[in-house]
């Protein structure tokens, strides 16, 4: 009886044919592939040879070998010369994979367990390793024609996606690649100074050679830096956010509202979302006074996904657009954690027209700024009205 290996040595052929028909059916930049039987042709001939690859070397029980990822890498670098793009070859790397798998489970040897074993096993144990060279091979590939402000853009978007291969990424760009980052949302009010398409990835230039670290524009109104954070100083880290975002704001000419969270590689997809909603609900400043994160503004947070609650307070909270710049004497006395002399001195005004102002606050509203539920329900309002969530 054969084993299982000598199944699938049978079969690499029409199990290659099959995964190539599924490139070219399920992704538009591999269905060209069916007109064009240089590119079909080069494409099978990977297939089959990664195939019977894999297949030896799972029967000797030995892993890939440099000459091995080696080749891989010239296939991707081939595919990124060519101008497959990043998210065409990340799925095709995907359905690689579940082809595989597919393909092992489902060989008519299934009852050699101890070849289906070895066989699984091994490629668990290369598959990252032959996905990391693709990839490095592919980034290069492309970096033939795209600028620094793309390849850094595809390192973030790669980070982003917790794909393996981003730190070997950023280290091929001379980028630092720490365990840990602290991503930031630097978000702008949406208005017709916005940056155009080419205007953006042209100010992310400077910032590569001056940071030094991988960026990206989400969208018009929102550019994602991710800046190292392996410093055991935590304030440090802060530093670095801090002035990242005001040469960022001052770079576009915009305020911005500055959110971030920080977390491991492989995990900061999760952190992105969490930095993209602290800085909604960050108060917006030209330059940015601060780097929120979910510590300091938790409670407008809730009010962002509670829009009744949020209304409510906006309404509790309205009239103090009535008085004479009661928003920006708030906003000074709570970050001055209620210090009646720092607050002042922050507003360049005496303290007794800081008294008057407070008093002003209490007349119109019905809460003590100083009070428990002042502090509660005020500070939440200032950093609302600063957010540019109630226009």
């Amino acid at each position: 009886m054969r084993d299982i290996f000598d199944v699938l040595e049978s079969q690499v052929t029409a199990n290659a044919k099959n995964a190539v028909e599924t490139y070219a059916k399920e992704l538009p930049e591999y269905h060209r592939a069916r007109n064009d039987a240089r590119l079909y042709d080069a494409i099978m001939e990977f297939a089959v040879s990664i195939r019977r690859r894999t297949i030896s070397l799972a029967r000797e029980g030995v892993p890939l070998s440099d000459e091995d990822l080696a080749f891989i890498s010239s296939i991707g670098q081939d595919r990124g010369a060519k101008g497959f793009s990043e998210s065409s070859q990340r799925n095709a790397l995907t359905l690689h994979t579940s082809s595989m798998l597919r393909e092992i489970s489902e060989a008519p040897a299934t009852q050699d367990m101890d070849g289906l074993l070895r066989m699984v096993t091994w490629f668990s144990a290369q598959a990252g390793t032959a996905r990391g060279a693709y990839v490095l091979g592919f980034e290069k590939g492309r970096s033939r024609a795209l600028s620094a402000a793309a390849r850094v853009q595809a390192c973030a978007r790669m980070l982003l996606a917790d794909d393996p291969a981003a730190p070997d990424i950023a280290r091929d760009l001379g980028l630092p690649a720490p365990g840990r980052y602290a991503v930031t949302v630097l978000r702008f009010p949406a208005s017709r100074s916005l940056p155009d398409s080419g205007t953006r990835a042209a100010l992310l230039e400077p910032f590569l050679m001056s940071h030094r670290v991988p960026m990206l524009w989400r969208r018009p109104e929102e550019c994602v830096a991710l800046v190292p954070a392996d410093d055991t100083d935590p304030a440090a880290v802060d530093r670095r956010v801090l002035s990242l975002a005001r040469d960022f704001s001052a770079a576009v000419g915009l305020p911005c509202a500055v959110g971030t969270a920080t977390g491991a590689v492989s995990s900061l997809a999760e952190t992105a979302q969490t930095a993209r909603l602290v800085s909604r609900a960050a108060p917006a400043a030209s330059p940015p006074d601060r780097a929120c994160t979910a510590a300091d503004v938790f409670v407008e947070m809730g009010l962002v996904q509670l829009p009744q609650l949020d209304d409510w307070l906006r309404d509790l909270t309205r009239r103090l657009a009535e008085g004479p710049d009661l928003v920006a004497t708030l906003d000074a006395y709570y970050r001055a954690d209620m210090n009646r002399l720092r607050a002042a001195t922050a507003l360049h005004v005496h303290p007794r027209t800081l008294d008057y102002r407070l008093r002003r606050v209490r007349a119109l509203t019905g809460v003590d700024p100083g009070s428990t539920r002042g502090v509660r329900l005020l500070s939440t309002a200032v950093t609302r009205l600063r957010a540019g969530a109630w226009g």
